[in-house]
């Protein structure tokens, strides 16, 4: 079995990423991030912190805006103040939100341009008719390393366990462009393991730890692991169980697979936005 990892794509981005950051400094424009949160979840703390971690290796400044039990009122304002901030170039708002607030009417204060992370339903529109626009980095990130790892996808059956706008609606339409025959599934799918295990390729987003075993992969199937649960210990696991590894030709773990791909791209984007 191959162990598809994210650190030597993640590294050969940002490389390219830190050039053209620092040419930009050097015509004095600094490519800033600004990431608004809004909840204390783990998971969460573990992204933003990430992030953070990936900005200062390429040279983009990371601003975190903490609105963590703020109202959607005080979040949107705040994510309009940022679009109308000519200095900030990307703006990123973590998930998950406050019970009442919905993803989609908030990230439409986002200016597309520097909608980075795809949030903005604008953004989403134009992804799913083929236009150009910033793609969710997480479903971009799964893309760039099935590439990365030369896995074909043209007439492959790909299953997405999970629905979100964040990840899986958007990597269904992006794996669609590449002509493979995409299944989603979702918390209401009636026999999920029955599905999962026709799948060549399986992508799995669904935010809970070990939910997919060896009975739901198929043998000799690609499985991407697109999981961040934080366990009671502070451990980062994903939503595949380790012992698929029995089954399965190929999978991304987690940490060390999609995780590093996404952060990298991410400022990628951010650096793009800032060049204009």
């Amino acid at each position: 079995m191959r162990l598809l990892l994210g650190k030597e794509l993640a590294a050969d981005l940002r490389a390219v990423t830190a050039g053209r950051s620092a040419e930009l400094r050097d015509t004095g424009r600094q490519p800033r991030l600004a990431v608004v949160t809004a909840s204390a979840d783990e998971a969460t703390g573990w992204y933003v912190r990430s992030l953070a971690s990936a900005a200062g290796k390429v040279g983009v400044r990371c601003d975190v805006v903490d609105l963590v039990g703020s109202a959607a009122g005080v979040l949107e304002a705040a994510l309009s103040k940022l679009t109308e901030d000519r200095g900030v170039h990307g703006i990123v708002l973590a998930t998950p939100l406050p019970d009442g607030t919905r993803l989609a009417a908030l990230a439409g204060a986002i200016d597309p341009a520097k909608d980075v992370d795809g949030a903005n339903p604008v953004s989403l529109g134009r992804i799913m008719t083929g236009l150009p626009a910033f793609a969710p980095a997480t479903a971009a990130a799964v893309l760039a390393l099935l590439d990365h790892h030369q896995v074909a996808l043209a007439g492959r059956r790909a299953v997405v366990v999970g629905r979100s706008a964040v990840v899986g609606k958007p990597l269904a339409h992006l794996l669609l462009d590449r002509d493979a025959t995409v299944t989603i599934c979702h918390s209401r799918t009636r026999e999920l393991a029955a599905v999962c295990v026709e799948a060549e390729v399986l992508v799995v987003a669904a935010g809970r730890a070990g939910l997919i075993g060896p009975e739901y992969v198929g043998a000799g199937a690609t499985v991407i692991d697109v999981g961040t649960n934080v366990t009671a210990s502070g451990e980062l696991v994903g939503d595949v169980d380790p012992a698929v590894e029995q089954v399965a030709g190929a999978l991304s773990p987690v940490p060390g697979g999609v995780g590093p791909v996404t952060t990298a791209l991410l400022m990628r984007h951010v650096v793009e936005s800032a060049a204009g």
